[in-house]
């Protein structure tokens, strides 16, 4: 199992277009993927689980990965939160 924690950096936050990038990036990859925002934790493959988390700018996360390729898919998934989902910061 590999966690990491990341931060939202784009001013939108995490509303649909982010969610659909994070949901297709995941897909790519057979590990299980977990996002864990205060008391949820929610299904990292699933849109509607994404957009339950209402994650604001400045919202710190948790990315659980756990499988085969978990390492390349914690890298993946991490580089769309750094970058902003190609928004503006």
């Amino acid at each position: 199992m590999v966690t990491r924690e990341v931060t939202v950096m784009n001013r939108a936050g995490v509303h649909t277009r982010p969610a659909s990038m994070i949901v297709r990036a995941a897909a790519k990859f057979r590990a299980e993927f977990l996002i864990r925002k205060d008391e949820y934790e929610i299904n990292g493959k699933s849109i509607i689980g994404v957009m339950t988390l209402a994650a604001e700018q400045g919202a710190r996360l948790t990315l659980v990965f756990e499988g085969e390729d978990e390492n390349e898919a914690v890298g993946a998934i991490s580089r769309l939160f750094e970058s902003g989902f190609g928004e503006e910061l």
